[in-house]
């Protein structure tokens, strides 16, 4: 058996072009098929996807003290919203009201146009980068999902540390991302959209380096093997 690869000079993360990621997701048609670039084509995705975060989420909100396992939370936001596909199908859901965090200006028109902004279950919209996104509130969750990938180590480690101080007394963050399959345990750099995807142990490292305690902490399951995707996982978070 050969060895592997010789691990690059130049860290995945430092590769990261915000510029190029935003040329990207711009070329991207704006619909509601939209998620996970090329995997829109695959409608069943978003079904097993969002039954596996229903389910993770009433299963952390038993684990918090004092926050309510009945009925709906608060306030929510949707960081990395794209267009609106996770706050349509969960946040809705289990928050009175959501916020939504997303760059790409054609993906946030068609959460401004949506029923959900109209009768006023979606709040404030901040067309931002994550790496930009200063909370001006609290939140009773805050869920992220498929965007860290853009931000730099020390970008996500900002953001992480600003979410833990946007977070209620009974508060959560959740995220919830692709986890690197690399066999030298190394994240993994994609140049189609300038990210990275990340290994488990860097994002432990990350949340403890940032001040976030791991509340629960699960694989993503459902999705047929034949596909061969990532595996996903789910972070539950809480200030230390």
């Amino acid at each position: 058996m050969s060895d592997p690869a010789p691990r690059p000079a130049t860290p995945p993360d430092a590769r990261i072009d915000h510029a190029a990621s935003l040329r990207y997701w711009n070329s991207v048609p704006a619909n509601a098929n939209v998620m996970l670039g090329m995997l829109g084509q695959y409608p069943w995705y978003t079904r097993i996807d969002l039954r596996g975060s229903r389910t993770f989420l009433q299963k952390v909100r038993r684990l918090i003290p004092d926050c309510p396992t009945e009925g709906k939370l608060g306030r929510g936001v949707d960081c990395g919203a794209g267009v609106g596909r996770v706050t349509e199908g969960l946040l809705a859901h289990v928050c009175t009201t959501v916020d939504a965090v997303e760059p790409v200006d054609q993906f946030l028109q068609i959460i401004r146009d949506s029923t959900l902004k109209r009768d006023g279950v979606v709040g404030d919209l901040y067309p931002l980068g994550l790496e930009h996104w200063r909370p001006d509130k609290r939140y009773d969750l805050i869920w992220t999902q498929f965007c860290v990938g853009h931000l730099t180590d020390a970008q996500l480690a900002a953001y992480l540390v600003r979410c833990r101080e946007a977070l209620t007394p009974t508060g959560v963050l959740v995220v919830k991302e692709n986890q690197s399959t690399d066999p030298r345990g190394e994240d993994m750099f994609d140049a189609e959209d300038s990210s990275v995807t990340r290994t488990d142990e860097k994002f432990r490292k990350l949340f403890s380096e940032s001040g976030l305690v791991l509340v629960a902490s699960e694989l993503q399951v459902g999705f047929p093997r034949n596909f061969r995707l990532l595996p996903v996982r789910f972070y539950a978070l809480r200030p230390v």
